[in-house]
This record gives C-alpha cells, structure tokens and sequence, in this order.
C-alpha cells in the first residue's frame, strides 16, 4: 500500500501551503543523497510527496481520491525528470514547481539556477544554547553568563577582509559578476548551477592586500561572555533569542542570533499551571471539622490560611497574588492554588475509638 504524502512529510492534512514547504526543505535537506548520511530513494519519496502537496488541483484531487487520483488524470507525481515534474518551470522562479529555485540552493549552497547579479554575503548562522533555572528564578527573574567561541567581526578590518588602506581590485575568479557557473552532480544527473563566488563572496570586488587579523575572511574566531537575562515568568522550554549575537556573517554581513532555551527545573513542593502555583496541604481531621488557621509556603514564605469549618479533603483555596507573572504583562500576576488533604489516622488509638464513635452516635 502506497505511503500517505501527509505522513511522508510529517504534516496533517490541514497543514498551510508553508507549513509544506518548510517540511519539505527540512527533510530535503537531511536525506540529499549529496549529503553525508542522504538517501536517494526517500528523497525521491520526499519530491513525489511534495509535487502533489505543493500544487492545489493535484492536492485536491489527492485528498479526495487519494493515491487513485493519477488513474483520474490527476497526473504522475513522479513523472518527468527522474522524478522531478518540470512542467511550466522558468528562471524567474517557476510556475509548475513553486519554491524550487529557492529550496536548490539551500540544498546545495549556491545562488539558484537563474542569472543575474545575486546579493551574495550570507548572513551569520545562528547559535543555539541551553540554560537552567530553578522554579524560584522563573517568578523573580534571572541573570546567566555564557562563554561562546564564535565568528565575530573583525575589529581590524570592520568585516570587509582588507587591510585598511589597501584598494579594491576587481576579482579574478568571476571578473567582477560575484558569480560562477560550476556542474553540479546528483542522482538525477548533471546540471549547470549559477553559485555565488568563493574568492570575492558575491561582492565582484577583493582587496589588493588581505586583512593581517582575518586573513581577508572579514571575521575572527574568538571567545566571548554574553549576559542572558531571563524574564519574569517564562515557562519551561521558551526559547529567548539575542538578535546580532550569533555568527558574525561573510564580510560585514549581518550576524546571526543567539538562542537561548530556558530550562526550569521541577520543584518538589510547587507545579506551574498557566500562571498558577498549584501546592498541597495537608491537615488533620480535626481542624477539617472545627475549622483553623494554617501556615501554607507559597514562593516568597509562609502566609496564613484559613481553614473553615466543615472543610472536605480534596476541596482547593485560592490564595491571590502568590502565582507566577505573566510574560510580557506588568502587574499582573497567578495565584496560588492550594488543595487541602485531610489526614484520617490509619490506626486510631482506643480513646480516639471512643471519641468517633460518640460522633457517630451523634449524627457526625
């Protein structure tokens, strides 16, 4: 039995035309037989899938009839070039086969299939990181020092990777266009592919004399602290990004960010609901039955709580104010949500006996 597109591509079928495509370009990316650790006949599954999904009439037509929509002129999903539908594709980006200009260049790291003169400085990659609080530092806010070794500009040449004072020449490599035109091999054949240059990174331009700190990269490797500061009320597994603290980019490109997921360790008395504190108390059967005032922890010490009289083990007590602040919303603060439990004794003495006994006598 065939295998479902949706799944292939680890969409639902409500999944959004983006959604699609942004799947696709992951899965494209890990499973490229260029790739180390690719594989040819996925990815062929992965391009079948995705030349259904990516085009409505057939996506339709799939969601109606299913893989029996090809008997029903819905056309071959593998069909054309070794498994790629090229119809009404064109150097401006293609009809037949939205995005794929744009997705065979990240697969391949080069500047599309098109002319043209491409902006060619990549930006920074980004950064990714993991920190830890504890439940205390989620309500009032923390503060974290890390150490990265990463690109950053150099402060010599300020990212344009030539000695200060040296002239711009036109580069030798691609003669001023910012572009080369290599072959570029794959499963499905050889193709001509239109990438950026390696020697002037896109510019057209190099210096006559190279940066002395860089080596004309226009950016060094170099250890740096960052101070990480966590917000009020984040919640377990939130992401915090610092914009311009990742990579440095190519040649006074733009710098990639920093992200930063906060970790919250559990704690063993509280749970977070929304920007609930949820806690336990537990009482004993007498003041459940005439009523008392407890001591009860809430995140910043011991406030009283009233018990009435009557009180069912199970019941909960709303105490105002004592939860987590919402991210982002001054002033506004959870409770605390504390359920009461009342201890019935598991083995009561005689005079306990006789006392519950009375009660029952009288009606309690």
């Amino acid at each position: 039995m065939a295998k479902d597109f949706y799944e292939i591509l680890g969409v639902n079928k409500n999944a959004s035309d983006d959604e699609i495509k942004k799947a696709y370009r992951k899965l494209a990316h890990k499973y490229h037989p260029d790739k180390t650790g690719g594989d040819a006949e996925k990815f062929k599954e992965i391009n079948s899938a995705y030349q259904v999904l990516s085009d409505k009439s057939k996506r339709g037509q799939y969601d109606q009839f299913g893989h029996g929509f090809e008997q029903r002129g819905g056309g071959q999903p593998g069909g054309g070039f070794g498994g790629f539908d090229f119809s009404g594709f064109s150097q401006g980006g293609g009809q037949g086969f939205e995005g794929f200009e744009d997705i065979f260049s990240d697969i391949f790291g080069g500047g599309g299939f098109g002319g043209g003169r491409q902006s060619a400085r990549k930006a920074g990659r980004d950064i990714q990181i993991d920190t830890e609080i504890n439940f205390e530092e989620m309500v009032s806010g923390a503060q974290r020092e890390v150490t990265l070794n990463r690109r950053t500009t150099c402060d010599v040449c300020r990212g344009t990777g030539g000695e200060p004072g040296s002239k711009e020449e036109t580069c030798p490599t691609c003669q001023g266009a910012g572009q080369v035109r290599k072959a570029v091999r794959s499963v499905f054949g050889t193709f001509s592919q239109v990438a950026t240059c390696d020697t002037c990174a896109g510019a057209g331009k190099v210096y006559a004399q190279k940066c002395h700190k860089c080596r004309g990269e226009g950016a060094v490797k170099e250890q740096q602290t960052v101070k990480i500061d966590v917000p009020t009320g984040i919640s377990d597994g939130q992401t915090i990004s610092l914009q311009g603290y990742g990579e440095a980019g190519e040649r006074g490109a733009q710098s990639g960010d920093l992200y930063v997921t906060v970790h919250v360790k559990p704690h063993p008395k509280f749970e977070r609901k929304g920007n609930n504190v949820l806690s336990e108390e537990h009482i004993k059967y007498s003041q459940a039955v005439l009523g008392d005032k407890i001591d009860v922890q809430t995140i910043e010490g011991y406030v009283k709580m009233k018990i009435p009289s009557g009180t069912q083990s199970g019941e909960i007590f709303r105490i105002k104010g004592q939860g987590i602040p919402e991210l982002g919303r001054r002033g506004y603060r959870g409770d605390q949500l504390v359920k009461v439990i009342v201890n019935i004794p598991k083995n009561p003495s005689r005079p306990q006996k006789k006392i519950i006994e009375e009660l029952g006598k009288n009606g309690l």
